[in-house]
């Protein structure tokens, strides 16, 4: 079958009526000559000698040589025209006239009568990229709207009946199975590095939160969704002894495996600088040139915080992070916004420390950008409306979480990894209030302060009803740590006694900044044992500055169960 009257012009080629009166009607059309001589149209667009007329050239041909595949089919049915030799070496020769839904069933494979439906219709044509069929090849196809003559109409071997002539749709599709493959490797192995990354972020993340005795917390991490990458988002809950508590939240600006490596390293970094119990800004000031030592191209934002539940309240130190959120019980939201810094990395900023109330029954939020920052919005209104949404959060500090996640419109498909940390400071009432004590003592110095010492610590242990043994170790630790505060340290004094529902806090502050070292007392030493003594028979002990100048040193004795 060939089509009769087809033409097929390039650009600037020029009809010559001569060449059509010499040679009659299109005889190359009908197949009345063979091919000309293997000459083609000179670069001024006239034939050389020789040459057929490129409007008498054969479409039948034309398509026919095409390495591409291409279908004709035609009416409401799409019934088939034509298919070159390239199609029907694909997917095999189809029946003339039958309708395409039943001939060429890979037109359905690949999801295409509906589009030709609407070629049909409109008269526009269209393209589908990257459509697999059942056979594995994937093609890119492109849809055109043609106009055929009935038979009788133009003459030859047109495939409509007479008065069946109109509309049609040439189906061309190029194979583009070595792309698509190329790209789903591509695909797969994007796959592969943003699963490493999320495994390596997890795996850097704290497995289960420290609980402190004084705070419930809880934390979320949500990845981005499958077009985001993975980023440095961390967060952690440091005890730090003494009923003190550390809580970071942190975002290294960058993606992938390496940002996810440099958070990794962060987060140790706070952890062991942490065990310095330094002020927050202090512990910023040398992250921020470990973050230039690790990696100078990357920067990353850190709030660092501690919580003193003899205090009450937030002593906080920012790097170029979001403020802090504190809800109080009757709903209001407060935001700690100075002092803030510049990001980890940067160099060349004294940090400094700031406080926000954290009363009993208060709820204290540390997020990363990931939640509140969106595309097109200023990022002060999403700070602003994740305050609204924490005004009227209530529940666990887990509950919080996740309402805050849901009431920002975080979702498994969000475009940014998010972080959230929630620290709740209860209110104890009734019989769970009898756990909590506080007593103190200051001490004015002289003689008499070492058994007005002892005199308290033993009252106030018995009057909690520690057993024996313990009130007997608690008295003792009592005396070794004022003792070394009236020997090395200066006024004022103060002895402070602590219980919680796990454990018994003894810690004595001074005027003196100068901290003490455990160390090994020769037999002959009259002094030094003191120390030694405190961390044989604690659980636990420390010390670390306070703001003026002094020092506190503390041990604890976990209760028994």
């Amino acid at each position: 079958m060939n089509f009769t009257r087809w033409s097929a012009r390039l650009p600037g080629t020029q009809r010559r009526a001569a060449a059509r009166t010499d040679r009659g009607s299109v005889p190359a059309a009908r197949g009345e000559y063979g091919p000309g001589p293997d000459t083609w149209p000179d670069g001024d667009g006239t034939e050389g000698p020789g040459a057929p007329a490129l409007e008498e050239l054969s479409v039948r041909r034309l398509l026919g040589e095409l390495p591409a595949l291409v279908a004709l089919v035609y009416g409401p049915e799409h019934r088939v025209a034509y298919v070159n030799d390239a199609y029907a070496t694909v997917f095999g020769p189809r029946t003339p006239g039958a309708p395409a839904a039943k001939a060429l069933p890979e037109l359905e494979e690949l999801g295409l009568l509906p589009l030709m439906d609407q070629v049909l219709r409109s008269g526009k044509p269209r393209t589908v990229k990257s459509r697999k069929a059942q056979s594995g090849g994937s093609y890119t196809v492109t849809c055109t709207p043609v106009a055929i003559p009935a038979r009788g109409e133009g003459g030859g071997g047109v495939l409509p009946a007479r008065g069946e002539g109109g509309g049609g749709v040439l189906v061309h599709a190029a194979d583009v199975t070595d792309h698509a493959e190329a790209a789903e490797r591509l695909r797969a192995s994007e796959r592969r590095h943003r699963e490493t990354a999320v495994t390596l972020q997890r795996s850097l993340l704290p497995q289960e939160l420290e609980q402190p005795d004084d705070l419930r917390v809880a934390a979320t991490y949500q990845p981005g969704g499958t077009d985001a990458a993975v980023g440095g988002d961390w967060y952690d809950v440091i005890t730090l002894g003494a009923g003190r508590t550390a809580l970071v939240i942190g975002d290294v600006m960058g993606r992938g495996v390496r940002a996810a490596a440099v958070m990794g390293q962060l987060r140790t970094a706070v952890r062991a600088y942490a065990r310095l119990d330094l002020p927050p800004h202090e512990v910023l000031q040398l992250l921020d040139g470990l973050a230039a030592e690790i990696d100078a191209s990357q920067i990353a934002t850190c709030v660092y915080a501690v919580h003193d539940p003899n205090e009450g309240r937030l002593v906080y130190a920012s790097a170029g992070h979001l403020p802090v959120l504190v809800r109080h019980e009757d709903g209001s939201v407060h935001r700690a916004e100075d002092p803030n810094g510049p990001p980890l990395g940067t160099g060349g900023w004294l940090h400094t420390s700031g406080t926000i109330a954290l009363p009993p029954g208060a709820t204290a939020v540390l997020y990363t950008d990931g939640l509140v920052e969106r595309r097109g919005e200023d990022i002060d209104e999403g700070v602003a409306a994740l305050e609204r949404a924490l005004s009227g959060a209530v529940g666990t500090p887990q509950v919080v979480c996740d309402r805050l996640i849901r009431s920002l419109g975080v979702t498994a498909e969000h475009d940014d990894d998010v972080a959230v940390l929630v620290l709740q400071h209860p209110a104890r009432t009734g019989p769970n209030a009898e756990l909590f004590h506080n007593a103190a003592l200051d001490l004015l110095g002289g003689v008499e302060a070492a058994p007005r010492a002892r005199a308290f610590a033993s009252g106030v242990l018995a009057s909690w009803r520690f057993p024996v043994e313990l009130r007997d170790l608690g008295v003792l630790a009592a005396s070794e740590l004022v003792a070394n505060s009236l020997q090395h340290g200066t006024p004022p004094m103060r002895l402070r006694l602590r219980r919680t529902d796990r454990r018994l806090i003894i810690e004595v502050t001074d005027g003196d900044d100068h901290l003490p070292r455990r160390r090994r007392a020769d037999p002959g030493d009259e002094s030094g044992r003191g120390i030694s003594i405190v961390a044989t028979i604690a659980s636990s002990w420390g010390s670390r500055r306070t703001p003026g100048g002094g020092k506190a040193v503390w041990c604890e004795f976990a209760l028994p169960t």
